[in-house]
């Protein structure tokens, strides 16, 4: 790697809430809810139910259109000069919504400094490099849960893949397929990546310091391990205790930096980690000072 790319990985790596420990606590980022289409099934997974006391992926209040995106983006970055980073996660897979790539276009053209992050299952990772290559994408999160077909099928419970539906081991397989290699060419095509992983006791224990190695092999920048929150299929499985997430973490750090700030936040989130705005405040009050300024 070059010198001048070297130093602008090393500042957006500073500047990112979700890589440093240290920007968290002064740079906020916007999740844009406009990806509701996913291509996976997870067994822990459900998305139909929205709460504005809940904070958990796959959760947001409405899906948005990219031009309601953009004047979300406009509006909070007119507002907040702590915003570093623009990001897709969801309610569904982003690379599986054509919505995703029109609005990170949009954004990129209008705010090019802003850091571009997206959060993918990684199921269409390798076939969208280029797509996300040409909206500006810096960075990207890949969950990755399992390193064998077994625990795959245990944690899928289907996928689809260029409109075929798969079921059982013929998703687990492609699911695995795509994630790794996916990971591999997105880190050889210069992304700044971090992997998920979603620890689900009983079911990924084993594998988990196994994805931390493989991931750091290839050389992802960071891994960011995830409590189960029990729900879905999982409802009545136990959430891994901070002593339980201590101890994982400290043997797949061996291999990766670890992430220990994550707020397993919304589809919709907005501000600082654990700080999020009201969306909807944010553009009611933009809203109100562009009339403001109209009747003056």
């Amino acid at each position: 790697m070059d010198t001048a790319a070297l130093h602008a990985e090393n500042s957006m790596l500073k500047n990112h809430p979700c890589f440093s420990v240290e920007a968290h606590k002064k740079f906020g980022r916007i999740h844009l809810p406009v990806a509701p289409v996913c291509n996976i099934q997870c067994r822990y997974c459900i998305r139909k139910f929205d709460c504005a006391n809940e904070s958990r992926p796959g959760i947001t209040s409405k899906v948005m259109t990219p031009a309601e995106a953009m004047e979300r983006v406009t509006a909070v970055v007119e507002r907040n000069d702590n915003i570093s980073v623009i990001g897709v996660a969801g309610p569904g897979d982003p690379l599986a919504n054509e919505a995703t790539f029109e609005t990170l276009s949009l954004i990129h053209r209008a705010f090019p400094d802003l850091i571009l992050c997206v959060s993918t299952n990684g199921l269409y990772l390798t076939e969208r490099i280029e797509n996300l290559m040409k909206c500006g994408v810096k960075s990207l999160t890949v969950t990755i849960n399992a390193v064998t077909p077994d625990t795959a099928e245990k944690v899928y419970s289907w996928a689809v893949y260029r409109g075929r539906p798969l079921f059982g081991r013929d998703a687990a397989k492609y699911i695995l397929t795509n994630q790794w290699r996916g990971l591999s060419n997105a880190i050889d095509a210069g992304f700044i990546v971090k992997v998920n992983t979603v620890f689900i006791p009983g079911i990924n224990d084993v594998e988990i310091p196994l994805i931390a190695w493989r991931a750091g092999e290839r050389g992802a920048d960071i891994m960011n391990l995830l409590p189960l929150i029990p729900q879905a299929e999982f409802k009545y499985f136990e959430r891994p205790t901070p002593e339980m997430l201590h101890k994982k973490r400290a043997l797949c750090e061996a291999y990766i930096p670890q992430m220990t700030h994550c707020k397993q936040c919304r589809a919709d989130a907005c501000g600082v980690l654990g700080e999020d705005k009201d969306m909807e405040l944010e553009l009611f009050h933009a809203r109100m000072g562009e009339e403001y300024c109209e009747m003056v």
